[in-house]
């Protein structure tokens, strides 16, 4: 089931889903979830596996060690980092896709304020004033950069090697 979901493009998969629920910020924050669940699905998946191969999980099991003990003090300790690093990354990934979906017509809806629909609605302004016209993009911009360093940061401070 989520290798279907994973093999559509962000984009068409938040179309799709916002297309067919409507606009509006609560069914955009529906379609932004459910379009990033296959890659948490994914690299959990793959997280899990080469954690599961690991020695100190067989020595957890060999010892005696119930399943769940295993799963919870072992496995999860040390997939939760990796994950929480690439549910920071997809922040300013949503943000974008959220902006994008807002200049379609398809995201929040006036009277909200949103930045993808604040470039919609400023585009005839591009040749009136240049400057005003490009400061959602460039707050989009920003802020999605703001989240790629701290995804970033919080890789490396997650980092225990040496």
């Amino acid at each position: 089931g989520i290798d279907v979901l994973y093999a559509f493009p962000s984009i068409l998969l938040a179309i799709a889903i916002t297309g067919m629920l409507g606009s509006g910020v609560t069914n955009t924050l529906i379609a932004l979830t459910i379009t990033f669940i296959p890659p948490l699905v994914r690299i959990s998946e793959t997280l899990t596996t080469q954690v599961r191969a690991l020695e100190f999980v067989e020595a957890a099991r060999s010892s005696g060690a119930r399943p769940l003990t295993v799963i919870r003090f072992h496995i999860l300790n040390n997939i939760l980092g990796p994950v929480l690093v690439y549910m920071t990354s997809l922040i300013s990934i949503s943000i974008i896709l959220a902006a994008g979906l807002s200049f379609l017509g398809l995201g929040v809806t006036p009277p909200d304020a949103e930045w993808g629909l604040m470039l919609n609605n400023l585009r005839s302004a591009i040749w009136v004033n240049p400057v005003i016209a490009a400061l959602p993009g460039f707050m989009i911009f920003i802020t999605s950069m703001c989240f790629n360093l701290m995804s970033d940061g919080l890789r490396q401070a997650m980092d225990v090697r040496l």
